[in-house]
């Protein structure tokens, strides 16, 4: 071969290896892997499904062997969560059986991941086929797209509500896995009206007597009014849910980044509509000088007053841990708005579907069933 030839040779493999690596670079420009599906670490929940898809579900991992399940609570858990379950909540009627396929024998876990899944059966996805080309504000359809090229518009896909379920399935196994330690959660505002009192002041037994999920009655008719007249007028409302945590054991937490609150804190903004955290004495602690703020032992470790939320130094202290976590307005709304499109456009659109006009209800469970699987993964 002459060195011309060679020359030749060399070319066309740089060309062709040239060739590889811009289709390497486009092809890694155009797929993302959608990661951030699991929480936990010795005890792990996975979930996976879209609003609309066939089906939802999850696995549990590290789940302890030998543990006898009450499946009727996890039903109970779920039914708490479910839509359709009052006139304030979306219409969408789901049965919400949970299919648990792996894990659990003669109603006792095996220790071996526990897979389980809830299937879809009341999708209407033509309402949602004016997303298709179009975002909402506020909403995840836009920043999806950005990232991922590709979406699942109906019903919102993965960034749905929907995906909460088997959170809720979760969360449920995990209760029982902690006992003797007690999770209550409950509506502490809607809109701008609240309850003006703290937790030890409520009778939380109350929470589950009306459809607001709030344990001052007179309050809850209140929040329930606003509740419809948001609906009414195809509006939303966001609001504050309340957690307690009764019954914990001294010693739950790693200092520096494995921080008892901290997860506590990713577990709850990981939530749909999440959009803050507030701990303990939370930002009214920054009103009180530290001759207030500081709790003060008595004389078996327990403290006088609890201005510390349960926790100190990232570690639990054995008194309550409470905290608010606060949720936005829905973003999709049933009254005409201004949507950006595909094209570039700024178009207005009326959304369509069943929505709820105000998460806080349906969230409870949620809030309690996160907290839990946060409070498993530090005592299995």
């Amino acid at each position: 071969m002459s060195k011309k030839q060679k020359f030749v040779c060399c070319l066309l493999k740089f060309k062709s290896y040239l060739l590889i690596w811009v289709a390497f670079i486009n092809f890694a420009e155009n797929t993302i892997n959608m990661s951030g599906n699991s929480i936990g670490n010795k005890f792990k929940l996975t979930t996976y499904g879209e609003s609309h898809g066939a089906a939802i579900g999850g696995i549990i991992d590290g789940c302890p062997s030998n543990v006898v399940l009450d499946l009727d609570a996890v039903k109970l858990e779920l039914d708490r969560r479910k839509p359709g379950q009052s006139k304030l909540v979306t219409q969408r009627k789901e049965a919400d059986e949970v299919i648990f396929l792996s894990g659990i024998f003669e109603g006792k876990t095996l220790g071996t991941p526990i897979a389980f899944q809830i299937n879809n059966t009341n999708s209407k996805s033509d309402d949602y086929n004016l997303l298709k080309d179009a975002y909402r504000p506020s909403h995840a359809d836009f920043v999806y797209q950005q990232k991922y090229k590709h979406r699942d518009y109906r019903g919102g896909g993965r960034s749905s509500a929907r995906e909460t379920a088997a959170r809720v399935v979760g969360g449920a196994i995990a209760k029982q896995i902690i006992k003797p330690v007690e999770i209550t959660a409950y509506v502490s505002s809607v809109g701008t009206i609240s309850v003006n009192k703290k937790y030890t002041e409520l009778n939380l037994s109350l929470t589950e007597t009306n459809n607001v999920r709030c344990p001052d009655v007179e309050i809850a008719q209140q929040m329930e009014q606003l509740i419809l007249e948001a609906k009414k007028k195809g509006d939303t409302v966001g609001g504050v849910i309340t957690c307690v945590i009764k019954n914990v054991p001294i010693g739950l937490g790693e200092p520096v980044f494995d921080r008892l609150e901290a997860n506590l804190a990713k577990a709850m903004l990981s939530i749909n509509a999440c959009k803050g955290f507030s701990f303990g004495s939370g930002f009214e602690g920054t009103k009180m000088f530290g001759s207030q703020h500081n709790d003060y032992f008595n004389e078996d470790g327990s403290t006088k007053t609890n201005f510390s939320g349960g926790i100190q130094g990232g570690i639990s202290n054995g008194m309550d841990i409470y905290f608010d976590v606060a949720f936005k307005p829905v973003a999709t709304l049933l009254q005409p708005q201004e949507m950006l499109t595909t094209k570039g456009t700024l178009e207005v659109i009326k959304g369509k579907g069943r929505h709820d006009a105000c998460v806080l209800p349906r969230a409870v469970p949620i809030v309690e069933a996160m907290a839990a699987l946060v409070i498993a993964d530090f005592i299995v």
